[in-house]
């Protein structure tokens, strides 16, 4: 577990960036889980990353907002009884979070006419209808 946090291509955390607290979980474990430390709890500051560009950092700070703390972004996990899989887990959100963070925004939808075929179908739905609402009054007397 040494190795860097891959996030992506464009980037990596360097695990000297990541703090690593253990504390009591209320998880599964019957009376060990009143003696070990198994809950994880990751620690990254991103206002201060040096793994981060301006721009990456930026969006990250926009999209995560709501999560960072002082800049600080904070990941737990506690669903398993074992402190390693609850690390691993916690660095696989962390770099969830992190690469969804960091993605370009979607380009955007740009209008278009609609076609021949779907114009057809709408219009010739609509007669169906209309059809079918006139077939429901009363015949009219002549």
């Amino acid at each position: 577990m040494a190795t860097d946090l891959v996030v992506g291509p464009s980037l990596v955390i360097p695990r000297a960036e990541l703090r690593v607290r253990f504390s009591r979980s209320s998880g599964p474990g019957g009376q060990g889980v009143n003696t070990t430390d198994s809950r994880v709890e990751l620690v990254w500051d991103v206002a201060s990353s040096a793994a981060l560009t301006d721009i990456q950092r930026e969006r990250l700070v926009e999209r995560l907002g709501s999560r960072l703390v002082a800049g600080v972004l904070t990941v737990t996990a506690s669903e398993h009884r074992e402190q390693l899989r609850n690390r691993a887990a916690a660095e696989r959100r962390l770099v969830a979070l992190v690469a969804a963070g960091i993605d370009p925004p979607a380009r955007q939808r740009r209008a278009t006419r609609p076609t021949g075929g779907s114009a057809e179908r709408r219009l010739a739905a609509k007669k169906q209808r209309s059809v079918t609402k006139n077939l429901r009054s009363a015949p009219h007397g002549d």
